[in-house]
C-alpha cells in the first residue's frame, strides 16, 4: 500500500465519494481507498475489516 496521503477532493461533503464501482461483483472503492460491500462490510485501507451490519432474523418482516 502506497503512503501518499489520500487523493479525495475537496468537497462541501464530508462523506467520501465511488471512484470505482463493481456493483457485479458486489463492491466498491471510495476516495479514502475504503473497499465498502453490498452487505454492507468494508475493507479499510490499513487492512482492517468492518464486519456486515446485520438486522436480527427476528425484526424482517415477511410478505403475506
Amino acid at each position: 500500500m502506497c503512503a501518499h496521503p489520500s487523493s479525495c477532493p475537496r468537497t462541501d461533503s464530508p462523506a467520501p465519494h465511488v471512484v470505482a464501482a463493481h456493483p457485479e461483483q458486489g463492491w466498491s472503492l471510495l476516495c479514502d481507498g475504503v473497499i465498502v460491500f453490498d452487505d454492507t462490510g468494508a475493507l479499510l485501507p490499513d487492512g482492517r475489516v468492518v464486519a456486515p451490519h446485520r438486522t436480527p432474523a427476528g425484526r424482517l418482516v415477511t410478505a403475506a
